[in-house]
């Protein structure tokens, strides 16, 4: 059985959800972030070296990045169900969007996100400066990154309404948490498409009952 090494508000609340959606059964082991640092806790380290969530355990395999966890589970107990048919439009989009969810959409996010805290951070004396580098590096390269993705993002779901095409699949799993992401960090602007695709997830049965058992999730 998949043992789920699950991270209080982290990337692993997505393999949660897949698995929910595939009613796949498997055992959870939640873990608190520290209070001070909101680190994950130093256990983790002992089911992979870098002690990051998502990891699972199955079959004595240790399987981490969320990617590779949701290729593992569709391709070994998915029964084609959440993929797309291969050699097909929908599967290349499929893949594309799999991989542009961590690859492509999550970097700016999370650089954002750093500079933001470390303004806060610096010493006192210092924090005026560290402010204006985090702003000048937002506005000259970041924000117009970060528009150009999620224009893109929402242009996409004109062709169907989903990530892959017209059906739910793996891939809307995966982009779930770059969108979760913007929303906490400003917003979607006025990109209906997104808003109506992420209200959609949120209200889907399987989506629900991972929130339920996984715990607090700060969407990102």
């Amino acid at each position: 059985m998949i043992t789920v090494h699950h991270l209080e508000n982290s990337r692993s609340q997505r393999i949660l959800w897949l698995l929910e959606e595939l009613e796949i059964p498997y055992e959870l082991k939640i873990y608190k972030r520290d209070a001070k640092t909101s680190l994950a806790p130093p256990a983790l380290k002992a089911i992979h070296p870098l002690g990051k969530s998502p990891v699972i355990t199955d079959d004595g395999r240790v399987i981490a990045e969320t990617g590779a966890i949701v290729d593992y589970i569709v391709t070994k107990y998915g029964m084609g169900r959440l993929v797309p048919h291969a050699n097909t439009d929908e599967h290349l989009r499929y893949v594309y969007w799999s991989h542009f969810a961590e690859g492509s959409a999550m970097p700016p996010l999370v650089m954002r996100l750093v500079l933001g805290a470390a303004g806060e951070r610096a010493p006192f004396l210092l924090r005026p400066v560290a402010k204006l580098i985090g702003k000048a590096i937002n506005d000259s390269y970041l924000g117009p990154t970060i528009e150009n993705i999620f224009d893109l993002m929402d242009n996409e779901l004109e062709n169907g309404g989903w990530f892959a095409g017209t059906a739910f699949s793996a891939a809307d799993v995966m982009m779930s948490f770059p969108v979760e992401a913007a929303v906490t960090r400003g917003g979607l602007g006025n990109r209906a498409r997104l808003k109506d695709w992420l209200s959609r997830i949120h209200a889907r049965p399987a989506y629900q009952t991972a929130l339920q058992k996984g715990g607090p999730y700060a969407y990102a």
